[in-house]
């Protein structure tokens, strides 16, 4: 493991004050009772006794353990991998050591031993405890481990996600940048207003691919950089390229990752339409359906396949990255569908707080 980090890095502990971490607690304790129970195999407490007072002591020290990390987060974010580690087996070590000691003393309860309860309870504290604290330990640093391991598999995940979007951010085709330029040129000299409101198109969006704005946008903003892409190609290609925005019903402060729809756009052009003598059109269509967002956006088949085959760069990007954001809950799709091709989206509706909307209003 690492030990030269801290922060947010050294922190690879789920967060125990959900209730997803709480219910993983409650199963793991459960199947260590199950598995203790099975090898103790007491020929003097039939198996259910046995489960139910084991799955009892376990739940105490599953649960307290786990408020205790609840409550205790904000400082383990600042220790080392190491130390984070070693702070967490100590305080399940007490846990364990606590609960242990209250159960023995409370066998040992006048209400317990006139009962005849007595005999569920341990009768020498000490190798009751050490035993205890040290299957707990085994578990805990099993389950630490786990989580170490499961962090950095995300992390790296997250890593290779932002080496992408950067890939992709600095993959403008050569063929673009010099076809726009020579249309601006062009312009120069027959309509100077469309020059340079062509060379401000340019410009952002230049600006608005290569900016590091984060993990999310908003629909507004993708749209807009996906407009403007678009207004650039039309000048070169004319009537040739026809775009439909069908988005008019998405929510406009929605939250995306950024260089989501621009490059399903380009790729649509370059593959779909650049290609056909008679040029084609390409339909951006949004709705939303319950607490999803759906798009969708088709183009014409390029009618010699295989002549333009890319390197799938920018879908496998954006599917990782829909992934990595919202989990099971994001779907795409991609493929050729009688004579068009079509990209589906689909992903859970997260909307901009209204108060970090208006600070983003006020910036811009």
């Amino acid at each position: 493991m690492k030990t030269d980090t801290g922060g947010s890095d050294a922190l690879y502990l789920p967060d125990f004050c959900t209730s997803r971490a709480t219910l993983a607690t409650v199963l793991i304790v459960e199947l260590t009772a199950l598995l203790l129970t099975l090898a103790r195999q007491s020929a003097t407490i039939d198996f259910m006794t046995d489960l139910a007072r084991t799955s009892m002591f376990l739940l105490w020290i599953g649960l307290a353990g786990a408020a205790l990390l609840c409550a205790l987060r904000p400082r383990l974010a600042h220790m080392t991998v190491a130390a984070g580690s070693a702070a967490v087996l100590a305080l399940i070590a007490t846990v364990i050591a606590a609960v242990s000691l209250c159960a023995y003393l409370f066998g040992r309860t006048p209400l317990v031993v006139e009962s005849g309860g007595a005999g569920l309870f341990p009768a020498r504290p000490g190798v009751f405890l050490l035993r205890n604290v040290g299957i707990g330990l085994i578990v805990t640093a099993l389950t630490l481990r786990y989580f170490y391991v499961a962090h950095e598999w995300r992390r790296s995940v997250e890593l290779r996600a932002a080496a992408r979007v950067h890939a992709l951010q600095a993959r403008i085709r050569p063929h673009f940048l010099f076809n726009s330029m020579n249309t601006i040129a062009a312009l120069t000299r027959s309509n100077p207003p469309r020059a340079e409101a062509a060379v401000q198109d340019l410009a952002d969006l230049f600006r608005a691919t290569l900016a590091d704005k984060g993990d999310t946008i908003t629909l507004a903003e993708e749209l807009e950089v996906a407009r403007t892409y678009q207004r650039m190609e039309q000048l070169r290609l004319g009537a040739r390229l026809q775009v439909e925005w069908r988005t008019d019903s998405l929510p406009t402060n929605a939250l995306v990752p950024g260089l989501m729809i621009q490059p399903l756009l380009e790729n649509a052009i370059y593959h779909g339409i650049e290609p056909r003598l008679e040029g084609g059109t390409v339909t951006i269509t949004g709705e939303v359906s319950g607490d999803l967002i759906t798009i969708v956006v088709r183009n014409p088949l390029d009618p010699m396949p295989g002549q333009r085959e890319g390197n799938r760069l920018a879908l496998a990007n954006i599917r990782e990255r829909l992934s990595l954001l919202y989990g099971e809950r994001a779907l795409m799709k991609s493929g050729r569908f009688d004579a068009e091709y079509i990209v589906t989206l689909r992903f859970p509706l997260i909307e901009r707080p209204a108060r970090v909307a208006a600070a983003a209003t006020a910036r811009a």
